[in-house]
């Protein structure tokens, strides 16, 4: 049965999601032809991602705890990651938007990205011999930069409160892969190419890799809703 951990893992993750999209407050289903597209997208650039630190050596997969289908080196659950993971996610972040009327961190979403982009850029250049820490510090910064360049601060603040939230399934889901709760992790992290830093279990750039996903989602999610309002607006 061990075989089928990371699958119920992401079973897990998305069924409650999934059951609340029918919700008649949140309605999320009716935001399912924005949201897919965004997944898509997102899960591309991801996966190229995974696939070529899976080949270079920075992770490997236990098989002890998947199917053992794989696709471009990755197994079929790595590649549910990308669906599951950002459905929890987004769903997180319109639940909060529904429920949190006030953009509370709105005021601080300037100064901490402007903090973040050049924080980040700078870790990450200082670090370039370790390849998941360099080049995830790097996208982190970039990620933020674009987001910025194009939206300002008008999704920031929504976007860090569902951050800071989404923290809470997240640790216990990587807690489950890097082997807090098994006798072996899931996913298998060369140490040579990170930091060494752990939040238990976690490699701490993980916290930065889980934001590029996040963001990079809620980017392309709001910019086709957006798209779809102006469409509107105009054949009014």
């Amino acid at each position: 049965m061990e075989k089928y951990l990371y699958l119920a893992l992401m079973l897990f993750s998305i069924s409650y999601p999934l059951a609340q999209s029918f919700e008649h407050r949140i309605t999320y289903y009716r935001q399912w032809r924005y949201l897919f597209p965004a997944i898509a997208i997102t899960a591309f650039v991801f996966i190229v991602w995974d696939h070529w630190f899976t080949v270079i050596g920075v992770w490997e997969f236990n098989p002890r705890y998947v199917l053992g289908l794989f696709f471009l080196e990755l197994p079929i659950e790595e590649w549910m990651f990308f669906i599951a993971v950002p459905f929890a996610s987004i769903f997180i972040y319109e639940v909060l938007n529904y429920f949190v009327k006030k953009d509370v961190l709105q005021p601080i979403a300037k100064a901490t990205t402007l903090f973040l982009i050049p924080f980040l850029f700078v870790v990450g250049m200082l670090n370039l011999d370790k390849w998941y820490t360099s080049v995830n510090l790097l996208l982190g910064s970039g990620t933020l930069a674009m987001h910025y360049i194009f939206f300002q601060t008008k999704y920031l603040g929504r976007f860090y409160l569902a951050y800071l939230v989404h923290l809470i399934p997240f640790l216990l889901v990587n807690g489950v892969l890097t082997g807090g709760f098994t006798e072996e992790p899931v996913v298998i992290y060369n140490n040579a190419e990170n930091l060494g830093i752990r939040i238990f279990t976690i490699p701490i750039e993980d916290t930065v890799y889980s934001m590029i996903l996040l963001l990079m989602n809620i980017s392309f999610y709001e910019k086709f809703r957006q798209r779809k309002t102006i469409q509107t607006v105009k054949s009014l």
